[in-house]
């Protein structure tokens, strides 16, 4: 739990601290969504070779070596000089999360006997659940007092803690036989797809959608993708077995996870960004206001875990998307006028649908597999929302950055300093700045000035805004899988 809590609190943290690194580092938001995207890209790349480290290494080795690289990481990103330092130190904390999350399962069905598993998942749920709901007002409270650099130290002492740990009571690996052969080659290919497709997305609005370097990205990530999904067919190992894919209930199941993905890391990464480059909040104020959701989304675990195993699975799923659909909506009516209690109740809403989705998902598309397929398929759904997260913090950036510039440079044109509304606007503010007490002579350029802040603000509310509209509809479109999974034929009975 020690690691799976570090690992969560790591992967979360981070996003309340980003408006004070952009401002640190003179960061554009193509690069400071790197500071996410890279750390579950990377992760979702190395949870697929967890198998084979720990049949290499074993668990005790695995798991030491994976904490102290974190560790490392940690530290550097703490005292890194510029940002590419930074984004390399996120890149391998998410490299080594992807390795020690899966770990903690393994554990749990290693020391609690059969009858107590219920009691062990119980245990690794409230780490995955405690580090989304108290990392981002913990993140916040450390930028406001010391700075962002703080965040990435306050995970040091439980990840000590763990490597103790795990030197006292995890296996070491069983017997010296011949090490097995790792998927080099499957690997490389899926890396090179994330990485080439991540990359031109975050950077086509401001190097151009036709350019070559753009082009030649998007070309050779689909290229690779392709390259890795044959080799997977025709690798009698594969780092991922997509013949599980031949159930269409499964393939509805794991576009869920994906969506489920995209929400619970996309709105994790643009909500504490909105409120503190919008609002004007703090970043404590930032983390609190997200806080009440995650305590409302351990609250409904045990509800969805409950009905996933008594209802048709897709039933808790569309209620999910529906509410998850409905906060979305909502929240692309805020403004710089929403109150703080009334953001966390739409936010709470987004968190009540991702509660009652995350148990059926697993649970129903894992109904439609055969009993031999189920190891293969759980690491399978684990992979969709690992992949939903990256390209969803990824796309969100991309399309808060467009609609942004297209609202900014709609207002620049309407509200201009010839144009009655701007003449106006010009006129109050440079009589505001006289009783202020500004001289005369500096009025004109000070009333400008700020008229421009104003409208690049109303221009990125409006990005805000656009963004969650189409996440809404994203999660509406979803509704279609999750009804087709309602019609999928289980698999047969297992005795």
């Amino acid at each position: 739990m020690l690691g799976t809590l570090s690992m969560v609190l790591a992967s979360t943290i981070v996003n309340v601290a980003i408006p004070d690194i952009m401002g640190s580092f003179g960061m554009d938001q193509s690069q400071a969504q790197w500071l996410a995207t890279g750390f579950l890209a990377a992760m979702t790349a190395t949870m697929l070779a967890n198998a084979w480290a720990v049949e290499s290494f074993g668990q005790r080795g695995t798991y030491i070596a994976a904490m102290v690289v974190f560790i490392v990481a940690s530290i550097i990103g703490g005292i890194a000089p510029n940002e590419y330092v930074l984004i390399f130190s996120r890149v391998v904390q998410g490299a080594m999360a992807g390795i020690i999350q899966p770990l903690a399962m393994i554990t749990i069905f290693q020391v609690f006997p059969e009858e107590e598993r219920g009691r062990g998942m119980g245990i690794y749920g409230l780490g995955v659940i405690i580090g989304p709901a108290l990392g981002p007002a913990l993140g916040g409270v450390l930028v406001d007092i010391f700075s962002w650099r703080a965040v990435f130290f306050i995970a040091l002492p439980s990840c000590l803690l763990a490597v103790f740990m795990g030197l006292l009571f995890l296996p070491e690996r069983l017997g010296s036989g011949r090490r097995p052969n790792f998927d080099w080659t499957g690997f490389a290919l899926l890396t090179v797809a994330l990485t080439s497709l991540l990359w031109a997305f975050s950077n086509g609005q401001r190097l151009g959608w036709s350019s070559g370097l753009i082009l030649f990205l998007l070309w050779g990530g689909v290229a690779a993708a392709v390259a890795f999904v044959f080799w997977q067919l025709h690798n009698p190992k594969p780092l991922l077995n997509l013949r599980v894919y031949t159930s269409y209930g499964f393939v509805c199941g794991s576009l869920l996870s994906f969506a489920l993905g995209a929400a619970l890391f996309g709105t994790t990464y643009l909500i504490p960004l909105f409120v503190q480059e919008v609002q004007g909040f703090t970043a404590t104020w930032a983390g609190l206001v997200i806080m009440p959701a995650g305590l409302v989304m351990a609250a409904i675990f045990p509800l969805a875990g409950y009905l996933s195993d008594r209802a048709p699975a897709h039933q808790p799923i569309i209620a999910g998307l529906l509410f998850l659909a409905l906060s979305c909506f909502l929240m692309a009516r805020a403004d710089v006028n929403a109150g703080f209690w009334l953001l966390a109740f739409w936010i709470v809403l987004s968190r009540l649908g991702l509660g009652l989705m995350m148990p059926p998902i697993g649970a129903g598309s894992l109904r439609t597999l055969p009993m031999p397929m189920l190891p293969q398929g759980s690491g399978a759904i684990n992979f969709a929302r690992q992949l939903g997260g990256a390209f969803g913090v990824n796309l969100m950036s991309v399309a808060l950055a467009r609609r942004t510039e297209f609202h900014t440079e709609a207002l620049a044109q309407e509200v201009t300093a010839a144009s009655r509304i701007g003449q106006d606007a010009l006129t109050q503010l440079e009589a505001i700045y006289a009783r202020t007490g500004v001289p005369e002579t500096l009025q004109p350029a000070a009333a400008l000035e700020f008229l421009g802040r104003m409208i690049h603000l109303q221009g990125y509310t409006r990005g805000f805004q656009d963004t969650f509209i189409i996440l809404g509809f994203v999660f509406v479109l979803a509704l279609l899988p999750a009804w087709l999974m309602g019609k999928a034929p289980r698999a047969p009975a297992r005795g």
